[in-house]
């Protein structure tokens, strides 16, 4: 009992910023104008600070958007906890609110212009205790994702040029910047921020009802240590200390998902773990794209249904004129890295949350292919 004291001690201390920020705030019906208005993360003293109460996480493999990087929180009132489920997204109780925050690290040196962002996998800048410094990074957009009694709902909020507060956007955003490489190489692009009704194409693992649905809070993703105020931690476990999370078993036991930038693990949990978080949500058996026999979730087993030799259920654009989802060893062949490797519209995957490509994770899942024994047999 003396360490969960601890542990919820720690908790209320998350950070010593948050001086004079009102309370979290659940609105149970309804879209607040303002983020702030929910009092979950503000900015203050320039820094995107955290209330107390709200939990920091991140994810083993993180899903791809346009290199933005991302602060991930989750808040719960006191009294509930989200029930551990060793597959599927934890059963969150009624009254939870989960943020995701995108911003991009402000490229390094004096000559920029007010769009140019980092295009860069450093985050020693980013933070300033458990929050953001504002002085190192541009606030695009704050999405709520809020457990209502009627089930979830998504809110997005952009913030402004002030960065002082971020606006209810239900129909959405879109904003030209420029990333910026360490050796100066530049690529402008449209960062777009979906509108509220758009989110369901992701967020609905259930296809036939479309009822929202977390993405990230996974076993597999969270079973990973992260830097907490009071030293690192296993963030299953932590959440558990917390009162956030019942019936976790030891990490150890848990699921856990590579790190798909870790280069001491396998080839194919790396790639596997990418296509999870940035495909699974719809390539399965109950996803957006069920009707493609295409299933990417971990747990679908490496033979045809992930795609090895396996044709696609429409011709067109969205092929380029191959013939197999996965050649094993062909990575040029290969529908999956054709379509990641595009831009254009009914061609890219995933359909809809970058404007750009993600080269190394292409590269990725083309080292993947490539190490693949075995040949597709064409039958006339």
């Amino acid at each position: 009992m003396w360490m969960r004291g601890l542990m919820l001690l720690a908790l209320v201390c998350l950070t010593a910023c948050h001086r004079g920020m009102d309370p979290v705030t659940f609105h149970d019906d309804g879209y607040p104008p303002k983020l702030g208005d929910w009092h979950v993360v503000e900015a203050r003293d320039g820094t995107l600070q955290l209330n107390n109460g709200v939990v920091p996480y991140e994810l083993n493999t993180p899903l791809f958007t346009d290199y933005a990087h991302k602060l991930r929180t989750i808040w719960m009132p006191k009294g509930v906890s989200a029930k551990y489920n060793p597959t599927e997204t934890f059963d969150f109780p009624v009254g939870t609110i989960i943020s995701k925050t995108f911003f991009y690290p402000l490229p390094k040196g004096e000559a920029r212009n007010a769009t140019d962002v980092a295009r860069t996998y450093d985050t020693s800048r980013d933070f300033a205790g458990q929050g953001l410094n504002l002085n190192n990074v541009h606030l695009v957009e704050t999405r709520l994702l809020v457990r209502r009694k009627e089930g979830w709902v998504a809110i997005p909020y952009v913030w402004n040029a002030d960065q002082t507060e971020a606006i209810l956007a239900r129909t959405g955003d879109v904003q030209a910047l420029t990333l910026v490489s360490d050796n100066g190489q530049r690529e402008n692009f449209n960062y777009v921020v979906p509108d509220q009704s758009q989110c369901v194409s992701c967020h609905a693992h259930d296809w036939t009802t479309r009822a929202l649905q977390p993405i990230g809070p996974k076993a597999r993703h969270l079973n990973r240590d992260y830097h907490y105020p009071d030293g690192d931690e296993n963030e299953l476990t932590y959440l558990t200390q917390v009162g956030y999370l019942t019936g976790a078993p030891a990490p150890t036991d848990a699921p856990r998902n590579a790190n798909w930038m870790d280069q001491k693990a396998p080839l194919d949990a790396r790639a596997r773990a990418y296509l999870d978080i940035n495909c699974g949500h719809c390539h399965n058996p109950k996803g957006a794209a069920n009707t493609t026999g295409l299933t990417l979730d971990i747990n679908t087993p490496e033979d045809r249904h992930i795609g090895f030799c396996k044709p696609p259920t429409a011709a067109g654009q969205g092929t380029g004129d191959h013939m197999f989802d996965i050649v094993p060893g062909h990575p040029d062949d290969s529908i999956l890295p054709y379509r990641l490797s595009s831009t254009e519209p009914g061609t890219m995957m995933p359909e809809i949350g970058r404007s750009t490509v993600h080269q190394e994770g292409v590269a990725l899942i083309k080292a993947w292919i490539a190490a693949q024994p075995g040949d597709c047999v064409v039958l006339h």
